[in-house]
C-alpha cells in the first residue's frame, strides 16, 4: 500500500497523455480513418509495443541507477517535474488554440498489416520527446527504495492501458461520428490535461526538491 498512491499516479500520468494525440495516436487514427480498422489496429499494437519497450528500458535503466545512486532521484524527479510542466504548457496553449488535430495516413502507401505493425514499433520508438516522457511517468511512481516489483507493475500496467487505449482509439475513429465528438471535447480535454500535468510536475519537484 505504501508504493500504490505513487503507481496509480503513473498509470493516470500514462493514460492522460496518450488523451493528448501525437504522432503515434494521430498516425493510427489516419490509418484507420483512410485504410480501415484493420490495419489501424496492427499500427495500434504496434505503438503498443513501442510502449513496452520504452517502459521496460526507463524501468530497468532508472532502477539500476537508483541502486548505485540513490540521490539521483532528485535530479529525476526534477527533470521528470519540469517535463511535465512542459507539458501542461503545451496542453493548455492547445486548449486555448482554435486550430483542431490534423489526422493523416501514414507516408509510403498501403502496406500489410504485419507492415503497419512494424512501422508503428518504429514511430513509437523514434519519437524523440519518447525517454523524457518516460523518465517522468515512471519517477511519479518510484522511490529510493522501492523494490523491483514496483517497476514491473509500472511497467505491465502502461503496456496493458497501451494496448487498450491505442486499440480503442483505431476502433472508435475509424468512424466520422467519433473524430467529430471528440473535435468538439478538444479544448475540454486539453484544458484538464493541463491541470492535472501541471499538478503531476509540481508533486515531483516538491518532491525532488
Amino acid at each position: 500500500m505504501h508504493y500504490l498512491p505513487g503507481i496509480v499516479m503513473a498509470y493516470t500520468a500514462f493514460l492522460l497523455a496518450t488523451a493528448s494525440p501525437g504522432p503515434n495516436v494521430l498516425a493510427v487514427i489516419g490509418t484507420s480513418m483512410s485504410i480501415g480498422r484493420s490495419s489501424g489496429m496492427a499500427l495500434a499494437m504496434g505503438v503498443a509495443a513501442g510502449s513496452f519497450c520504452w517502459a521496460a528500458l526507463t524501468a530497468a535503466g532508472l532502477s539500476a541507477l537508483l541502486a548505485t545512486y540513490a540521490s539521483a532521484l532528485i535530479v529525476i524527479k526534477i527533470l521528470g517535474g519540469l517535463y511535465l510542466l512542459w507539458l501542461a504548457y503545451k496542453a493548455i496553449k492547445s486548449a486555448a488554440s482554435q486550430h483542431d488535430i490534423e489526422a493523416k495516413e501514414l507516408a509510403g502507401g498501403k502496406r500489410t498489416l504485419s507492415g503497419y505493425a512494424f512501422r508503428g514499433f518504429v514511430v513509437q520508438m523514434t519519437n524523440p520527446k519518447a525517454a523524457l516522457a518516460w523518465i517522468a511517468i515512471i519517477s511519479l511512481g518510484l522511490q529510493a527504495d522501492a523494490p523491483l516489483w514496483v517497476g514491473a507493475m509500472i511497467v505491465i500496467g502502461t503496456s496493458l492501458l497501451s494496448v487498450v487505449v491505442h486499440g480503442l482509439y483505431a476502433v472508435a475513429f475509424s468512424t466520422p461520428i467519433v473524430m467529430r465528438a471528440y473535435s468538439q471535447a478538444r479544448r475540454c480535454i486539453q484544458a484538464v490535461l493541463g491541470a492535472f500535468f501541471a499538478l503531476a510536475g509540481i508533486k515531483l519537484l516538491s518532491n525532488g526538491s
